[in-house]
């Protein structure tokens, strides 16, 4: 049965695999959200990869039956390891076939008690306008932006929501998007005017040497020129960078304090903020410069 009508709160798809703790944080900020009774939590739970996480997966498992407080808990666990980016695209689909509408989070990221009033927000008012690609979450530690809301090009994969029109759109062949991306000449803006190796990552997942999803959902985006809405303070907080996840290192870098207050989200001009987009740009050369310091630093000290 398809959920049609514009009120209905958007169900929340959680990708889990074997970090409890992480996954208890997510879902506990989620229950602060006032919305969280109205809203159905649908857990996707991937398969360990060897006897070593098999422990692990099970106690996630274990704490995943015992949520309650939501308006109903769906469960879908893998018997075999997926990976997270065959699980996030099967698990989106899958959620979108019933739905038009899905809120997606993983088990590393925590969120303020005004998230679901944005999110859905952000879902009603964008439904039935095809440039919009996505509503989003996570902002950039970076000097405020004018305004409770802004729209950037592309997509983004901390704390996302969208319909299905916009779902489908992903394209999953990363050569052709890179190939699409050549071909329209858009190689420098997609990597931020060089603030940020998005075409490398693009060209990595070709090679294998990366499995991700949301290299393809921003790529895909990016090409039809969609745009995907940010807060300008951000609803959610990334604690996976420990060094626990799939692409994830250690680093505090992207750390940023929750708002403290609800995102108004009203109508406005669908076109990429410049101020945003310039601010996105510092911020990733900064983070760049800083590590090829400390890399230059560490060579020099083991030369010595």
């Amino acid at each position: 049965m398809i959920i049609a009508s514009a009120e209905v709160s958007a169900p929340v798809a959680l990708f889990v695999y074997s970090r409890v703790e992480h996954a208890q944080r997510a879902v506990q900020s989620l229950l602060l959200n006032p919305e969280a009774p109205e809203t159905e939590l649908i857990v996707f739970s991937d398969g360990p990869r060897g006897t070593l996480d098999a422990k692990a997966v099970s106690e996630v498992r274990d704490y995943i039956a015992s949520i309650r407080g939501f308006k109903g808990v769906r469960i879908y666990t893998s018997p075999l390891n997926k990976g997270l980016a065959r699980s996030i695209i099967d698990g989106v689909s899958q959620v979108l076939k019933q739905n038009h509408m899905v809120i997606v989070l993983e088990d590393d990221l925590v969120v303020s008690p005004y998230f679901l009033q944005y999110m859905n927000s952000g879902l009603r008012l964008y439904k039935d306008d095809a440039r919009v690609a996505s509503i989003h979450g996570y902002c950039y530690p970076m000097k405020r932006i004018e305004g409770d809301t802004f729209f950037l090009r592309g997509a983004d994969c901390w704390g996302w929501a969208t319909w299905r029109r916009g779902w489908d759109n992903f394209e999953p062949d990363g050569k052709k998007l890179l190939s699409k991306l050549a071909q329209e000449g858009l190689m420098r803006k997609f990597d931020l005017d060089g603030a940020y190796p998005y075409v490398r990552m693009l060209k990595n997942q070709i090679k294998g040497k990366n499995n991700s999803w949301a290299i393809r959902w921003h790529a895909s985006c990016f090409i039809k020129n969609m745009m995907t809405l940010y807060p300008s303070a951000s609803l959610v907080q990334n604690i996976g960078n420990d060094n626990s996840g799939t692409h994830c290192n250690t680093t505090s870098s992207f750390n940023v304090n929750l708002s403290d207050h609800p995102i108004l989200v009203k109508k406005i001009e669908i076109s990429e903020n410049q101020g945003a987009r310039n601010r996105v740009a510092i911020f990733f050369r900064k983070e760049r410069n800083l590590l090829r310091r400390v890399l230059s630093k560490l060579k020099t000290l083991f030369l010595i």
